[in-house]
């Protein structure tokens, strides 16, 4: 059996300084690959937000078209509590509780 010779030193060098340039280059791809996992998690909030804002849009669409709706206009002044000239305006109060109490 023929005995092998051990690599040279130059070889040797030569190998364990292409490790450590694999091992430098390896860890320059750490900083960049977490800010781009950072960026899309951060997209992903963009995108729900932009999501929620447009449904929202949505809602206040549908209530500026109903706005010129003579109904609409007195059920939000009701709600506000404004009354027709000569009506009276009664206070009641306790209702949440009666409410409570007749779903029981």
């Amino acid at each position: 059996m023929p005995r092998r010779s051990r690599p040279s030193r130059s070889s040797l060098a030569l190998r364990w300084l292409g490790v450590a340039a694999f091992a430098i280059i390896a860890l320059s791809y750490v900083h960049p690959l977490t800010s781009y996992r950072a960026a899309q998690a951060r997209v992903s909030e963009r995108k729900a937000e932009v999501a929620s804002l447009t449904q929202e849009n949505a809602q206040l669409q549908h209530r500026l078209a109903l706005s010129g709706d003579d109904a609409f206009i007195e059920r939000e002044a009701r709600r506000l509590g404004l009354v027709r000239p000569g009506e009276r305006l009664f206070i009641v109060k306790g209702i949440e509780a009666l409410r409570k109490a007749s779903v029981r």
